[in-house]
Parts: structure tokens; C-alpha cells; sequence
């Protein structure tokens, strides 16, 4: 018989993280995929992390999951983001060669023990009395489990948009589900249809590169997993930028009428944070031009991905559009852009361990609960994979808190608010983003995997080196004082500007803003780069992170203040016209509500909260 104890159903970013994760942790699991091949595929842009979102993949290796390391076997460039601001809001982004990356993820899956993988196209769950038990596929093969797994992606009911033309599937070249999205809209789940949608690809050869403004990776090129090493890193490559102007934009308005999401086809509501050519020119009609990255697929690939014209224009509207981009002026459109609608479940009806409420031991994890982004999937699968494995070995669950991980924020996010719109991770979403950061997520998280198995002896011996030479460097740093004065001072003093006037540790000078690791005297040349970051980091934020704790405490005591009924949130300063819109919408009468609607984040309540005690104070309550 056909019996395993978890069975993962779909091979992209969240199936492979839960499958693999339930597989080290002793149980024996089954990843059913349609295409052995496409395993670990990226069905949209070569690229891993970015803001708020390589904080996701830094967690997820934490943990000891596979994005990270995969992103490392195959990133070609890269670059830190907001790299001149704050430790907290730092990003790491490795553009990767696609075939490289899906290699990576497939030879590491093959590594691990318990787990077995089957081609074949699932068509039927079989629930009774509200717990599964089973899966059968196309070929009338059942599988029996206590735990399944759902990452079905953009697979279930898809239909692909060029123009006004429609067809099934889930992606290009791969069918999509639509007896499982039968079989599911029938479980009286809160099921709903959402878009994303991808640019056309150019032949590289097609391009006229020296009109385009060059784009290097950073030096020293960083890393994203903590594991990785830097001779194991493939080649580097440069991407190039240039921009829409008004001739684009011309062609955009020109042909909108054959567009589905303007005519009416789509349905879906699209990605707020990722839209497409056509929705930024309408909806930002007063610029002349958007920025767009000509991203290489990879060190032997001819295809180029413009990142910023995702697009679902008729092919000829397409081949007009590119055309009109400097440097593209002769462009050769290998595979026209598309956009793609697909079933989700509004995850309100999932627990925060990525079980169904109302039924025992199935989980959704990726973009069928209505997230968008490779490293929001993974994040999620690596958690049900986790839950699924605990539940079969009766050994609790495992969620992780706001305060905890970004993982916790995008959880909770999506459990507690529910999403109307394509989720994707911001550092914004996280009020306890100080102490969230991409640095010290092995800090916050490796234990956590340590206890429950799943962490390699690799990354535990890295974790517990760079803890030593963290806590043995901020006790050297606190103990060792400069006088004023001094040769050591003064030459503080002349490399920043910062005047030393008493007896003071080298740790305080360090909490001044101008000062870094490196421009204190004695220091610690045996200290790696990445244990320097943490430390700066730590130094710097104590005494916000101190304030962000009381202020989050505070809020916490105040919840159920009463929001006065005549607010005109367009006053309330530093809200982002999102939040305000949503505000408007709903006209909430407590913070607690407030609180509970999608998008408005704990950052705009804390925002909301002075300018609700300012309100009375001028009116004298």
C-alpha cells in the first residue's frame, strides 16, 4: 500500500522546504510533483530576496531550509539594498541562474532520507469526518497519509492571459489543476481568485547593450545563506537598467482596451506592490518613465528578463512596447509576457501552524493562501512541513511570534487579516523590525531548529562560533576605555568628527552614529565581517530596542481605544495612502478593529495611537 505519513503535493518553493524539513525530521514523506524536471523551478524572475524578503530566506536557512544555500550555488550577482541605511532594513538580492538554482534545490533534495518523490498530477483529497486521508492522481494512484500538504502555487484553476486570448495552466508549458480546484471549492472554504503576471523575455543577442546604464554586483559580493562558501559561487554577471518614456506609455494607452484586466476578463485582484506596466502608467499618470533591469536567466542562457514590463498586452501591443525602450529598440521577444489567474483560500480558515481549522491534518502553505514571492512560499512551507511531521510524531506545533521572526509577522499577517490582494513581505509589516534583522537571523532561530532536529551540524558549528565571537567581542568592547585626548581618541575624532571628553569605553563610542566597527583602535582582526555587522547592529539599536519594546507594550495595554467618529485620517502624519484609503474604507471604531484590517500595519496603529492622544488633549478629554 501506498502509505506514507506526510505527503506534499507540489515541487516549488514551498513544497520543497516542507518536504524536505518533514523528511529530517524522521518521517517518512512523500513530494508529489507533475514534472520531476521542474522541481525548485522559478516561474518568474531570477532572482532571491530583496527588502523584507531576504530577511525570509535568511530565516528559512536559519532554520536549516534550502532557498538560501541553493541561492548562493547559483547567484550571479549581487547586491545589498538600502545598504546607506540602518542594519534593520538592509536586503540582500542574488539575481540567479534559473537552471542552476532548480539543479541546487534537486541535488539537496536528494540528500535527504525519508523522502521519496513521484511524478504525477493529483486530482482528488479524500476527507472523512473532517480529517484526511488520502490523495489520488490522474493515474488512479492512492496515497494514504496522516498529513498533506497543499503548495499547489498558481496551478489550481489557472488561466493564462495574453490579450484578449485565454488559456489552462499554471504556467507556461504546465497544465494546471483543475479537478483538485474542483475537489476544493466544494470543501466550503473561503475560496477566491487572484492575478500575477510575468514580462516577455528577449533574446540577449537582440539588445543594444551600450545604451543601457551597467548595474554591477557589490564588492566584497556578500552571501546569502550562512552556510555558503564564497569559492562556491558561480561566476558573477552585470544586469544593466534603463526606462519606460512617453512613446511606451503611448503604446500602453493605445492598446489597453485589449487588456484583460482593463476590459474585464481578469477577475483576480493583482499584486498592490508588483503590478504591471499597464497599472503603473494608470496609476501613475504623472510620471514619464519607470525604471527597468535587463536581468540575465543565467551564465548560458540567451533570454533576458525586464524586470518592471510585467505585462499581459497582446504580442503585437508587447513587441511595440518593448521597442520603444532605449536599447531595446530592435529587441527579440523569445516568450510574450502573461498574466495568470488562480484559486486561493483566504488563510482566516487556517490555523497559524498552516492546518485547516476544520480539518485535521490537511495544511496550505505558498500562494494558495494568497501570498505572492518565492521566499513568502518558502517561509510557509518550511513551517507546515514542521507542523505536519510534529503532529504525526504528537509532539506539539511549532509558530514563531511576531517579535520572533519576519516568519511570525507573515503568519500571523495572514492568518489573523486574511488578504484580499496578493500578500508580500515589507519591512514595514514588522513593528519589531530593530531586532528582526537580516544579521542575526541564525541568532534568533538556529536553536529553535537545533531543538527540533532540523538544523545540520554545518550551520549549528557556524551559529555557536559567530554567538562566541559575538559575546566575547561586545565584553572586550565594553571593558576597553580610550581617554580623551589620546592618540586613539584623536584619531576617532579626526576619521568622524566625534570629540571624546571623558574616560569612555570603546563600546559607547561605537553607539555614536558616525562611529564603526572599524574605526575603533585595537580591533579585533580576527572578527568576520558578519559577526562585525551583528555587533554594530546590537550597539547601535540597544536603546531604540528598549524604546520599540515599551511602545509595543503600550499599545498592547491601549488596544480598545476608541477612535473618535469624525477622524480625517489624511491628518494622521506618517500614514502611507494605503493605510489611509483602507482606514477611510472601513471607518473602524476601535484600535483593536483598526488593528485587524489587511494592510494596516502595528507601525501605523502606534501612528494612529499619538495622533488619536493629541485629538484629545486639543479638545480637552
Amino acid at each position: 500500500m501506498n502509505k506514507f505519513e506526510v505527503i506534499v503535493i507540489g515541487g516549488g518553493h514551498a513544497g520543497v522546504e516542507a518536504a524536505d524539513v518533514a523528511s529530517r525530521m524522521g518521517v517518512p514523506t512523500l513530494l508529489i510533483t507533475h514534472d520531476l524536471l521542474k522541481i525548485g523551478e522559478m516561474s518568474c524572475n531570477p532572482a532571491i530576496g530583496g527588502i523584507g524578503k531576504s530577511h525570509l530566506a535568511k530565516e528559512v536557512d536559519a532554520l536549516g531550509g534550502l532557498m538560501a544555500k541553493s541561492a548562493d550555488r547559483a547567484g550571479i550577482h549581487y547586491r545589498v539594498l538600502n545598504s546607506t541605511k540602518g542594519q534593520a532594513v538592509r536586503a540582500t538580492r542574488v539575481q540567479t541562474d534559473r537552471d542552476l538554482y532548480k539543479q541546487a534545490i534537486q541535488d539537496l533534495l536528494a540528500q535527504s532520507k525519508n523522502l521519496s518523490i513521484v511524478e504525477g498530477s493529483v486530482t482528488d483529497i479524500s476527507i472523512k469526518n473532517s480529517v484526511i486521508q488520502s490523495i489520488t492522481t490522474s493515474e488512479g494512484e492512492e496515497y494514504f497519509a496522516s498529513s498533506i500538504i497543499l503548495t499547489t502555487g498558481t496551478f489550481l484553476g489557472g488561466v493564462m492571459h495574453t490579450g484578449l486570448t485565454q488559456s489552462s495552466g499554471g504556467r507556461v508549458g504546465d497544465p494546471a489543476s483543475i479537478e483538485l480546484a474542483q475537489k476544493l471549492r466544494g470543501l466550503n472554504l473561503p475560496v477566491g481568485r487572484l492575478k500575477t503576471g510575468t514580462p516577455p523575455r528577449l533574446h540577449k543577442d537582440s539588445i543594444d547593450w551600450s545604451s543601457l546604464i551597467p548595474q554591477p554586483g557589490d564588492k566584497p559580493t556578500p552571501l546569502l545563506s550562512y552556510t555558503s562558501a564564497a569559492k562556491n559561487r558561480p561566476q558573477q554577471m552585470d544586469c544593466f537598467m534603463t526606462r519606460t518614456n512617453k512613446g511606451t506609455h503611448k503604446v500602453i494607452h493605445d492598446y489597453l482596451h485589449e487588456s484583460p484586466m482593463y476590459s474585464g476578463v481578469i477577475e483576480g485582484v493583482g499584486p498592490r506592490y508588483c503590478p504591471s506596466i499597464e497599472d503603473k502608467v494608470m496609476r501613475f499618470s504623472e510620471r514619464d518613465s519607470h525604471q527597468i533591469f535587463a536581468e540575465p536567466e543565467g551564465l548560458s542562457s540567451d533570454l533576458i528578463y525586464p524586470n518592471g514590463i510585467s505585462t499581459s498586452l497582446p504580442l503585437e501591443a508587447q513587441e511595440k512596447l518593448v521597442r520603444s525602450i532605449k536599447g531595446f529598440e530592435n529587441a527579440e521577444i523569445v516568450r510574450p509576457g502573461y498574466a495568470i489567474e488562480y484559486d486561493y483560500f483566504n488563510p482566516t480558515c487556517l490555523k497559524h501552524t498552516l492546518e485547516l481549522k476544520d480539518i485535521k491534518g490537511l495544511y496550505f502553505a505558498g500562494q494558495i493562501n494568497g501570498t505572492t514571492g518565492y521566499e513568502e512560499a518558502a517561509a510557509q512551507g518550511i513551517v507546515a512541513g514542521i507542523n505536519a511531521a510534529l503532529s504525526i510524531k504528537k509532539q506539539g506545533t511549532f509558530e514563531l511570534k511576531r517579535d520572533e521572526a519576519y516568519i511570525g509577522v507573515l503568519i500571523d499577517d495572514l492568518v489573523s487579516l486574511g488578504t484580499k490582494e496578493p500578500y508580500r513581505m515589507f519591512t514595514s509589516r514588522a513593528e519589531y523590525r530593530l531586532i528582526l534583522r537580516e544579521d542575526n537571523a541564525d541568532m534568533r532561530l538556529t536553536q529553535k531548529g537545533k531543538d527540533l532536529g532540523i538544523v545540520q551540524d554545518d550551520l549549528w558549528e557556524k551559529y555557536i562560533t559567530k554567538k562566541e565571537l559575538s559575546s566575547n567581542e561586545l565584553s572586550r568592547l565594553k571593558t576597553n576605555k580610550i581617554k580623551p585626548n589620546s592618540p586613539e581618541a584623536l584619531k576617532i575624532e579626526l576619521e568622524t568628527g566625534e570629540k571624546t571628553t571623558n574616560n569612555i569605553s570603546l563600546y559607547e563610542i561605537l553607539k555614536r552614529p558616525k562611529v564603526l566597527y572599524g574605526h575603533l583602535p585595537q580591533i579585533n582582526e580576527t572578527v568576520p565581517s558578519n559577526v562585525i555587522d551583528e555587533i554594530e547592529a546590537s550597539v547601535k539599536y540597544e536603546g531604540y530596542i528598549k524604546r520599540q519594546k515599551a511602545d509595543i507594550e503600550k499599545l498592547q495595554r491601549n488596544e480598545n481605544t476608541r477612535i473618535p467618529e469624525h477622524i480625517d485620517y489624511a491628518n494622521v502624519v506618517g500614514l502611507s495612502n494605503e493605510v489611509k484609503q483602507k482606514l477611510n474604507e472601513a471607518r473602524p471604531e476601535s484600535i483593536a478593529r483598526a488593528s485587524r484590517l489587511p494592510g494596516v500595519t502595528p507601525a501605523a496603529i502606534s501612528l494612529l495611537m499619538i495622533h488619536i492622544k493629541k485629538h484629545k488633549r486639543a479638545v480637552g478629554e
